[in-house]
């Protein structure tokens, strides 16, 4: 085994015109008192929101995100953006659902919707990742759904010492599309079977798996999307030590392959 392809291990201004209805040559609806009843609305919607309610808000955030990158993914004919372009529209539209739209200014939204690219990774993975490195020797990549300039911000801000950074944009397509893994490995310069598949979800693996990687399943607190599927070469739980166990483990099956 070569190499190891990872899933990242982490934790427009517009103008709008406003009309004026006229009685008996008198504004009923003046600007200035249009923009108070917008943000006093706005604000009752914010007041209203208890921090479960918050919670549920970046749930659905998430969830679009799950529910586009499949779709991509299972029909190649759909066009292609990128997660940070979905994330500024997905957010606009669920701003907007929950008559929040006038909450932030366009410099705010955006910056929320990069809010992907400052994530910490878990408190492991960095020392587990060394120890790939320096204990068996193996090279290590990203594959992630996110783009390029996302994870490699991740990186940068995280200090992740990954020796590769590969992104599904340069496949146009997203996980679990066949064409991520195969892509990455054939960037790499491996065969499938040459490269493991690092991940805390069973559904990556699997799609992984099907294309010939081999498989490590890291569990991570409330990461599972999915039931527990088939056999994995390599499974990390929970209360063990995330990838510094991971390259434990590797190790102890590496050895016992040969």
């Amino acid at each position: 085994m070569r190499r190891l392809a990872q899933n990242s291990n982490r934790r427009p201004d517009r103008s709008r015109k406003r009309s004026r209805r006229h009685n008996n040559g008198r504004h009923t609806n003046s600007p200035n008192t249009h923009l108070k009843t917008t943000k006093t609305n706005t604000q009752l919607s914010t007041n209203k929101k208890t921090p479960s309610d918050w919670s549920t808000f970046a749930q659905e955030w998430r969830t679009s995100y799950l529910t586009f990158t499949r779709s991509i993914a299972a029909n190649p004919s759909l066009p292609y953006k990128t997660v940070d372009q979905h994330h500024y529209d997905s957010l606009v539209d669920l701003l907007s659902t929950h008559n929040l739209a006038n909450l932030f200014t366009p410099s705010q939204l955006t910056n929320l919707s990069l809010i992907w690219h400052r994530l910490a990774p878990w408190p492991d993975t960095n020392a587990g990742l060394s120890n790939l490195h320096t204990n068996l020797h193996l090279q290590t990549a990203t594959l992630t759904n996110g783009n390029l300039t996302l994870i490699t911000n991740m990186v940068n801000n995280s200090g992740m010492p990954f020796q590769h950074i590969l992104s599904a944009e340069m496949f146009d397509s997203y996980k679990p599309n066949p064409r991520v893994y195969l892509g990455a490995a054939a960037k790499l310069g491996f065969e499938p079977g040459e490269c493991a598949m690092v991940a805390a979800h069973l559904e990556d693996l699997a799609a992984a798996k099907e294309c010939g990687f081999k498989t490590v399943y890291v569990e991570r607190r409330e990461e599972e999307r999915a039931g527990h599927w088939g056999l994995v070469d390599v499974w990390v739980r929970e209360e063990e030590e995330g990838f510094v166990e991971a390259a434990r483990k590797l190790g102890s099956w590496m050895n016992g392959e040969r």
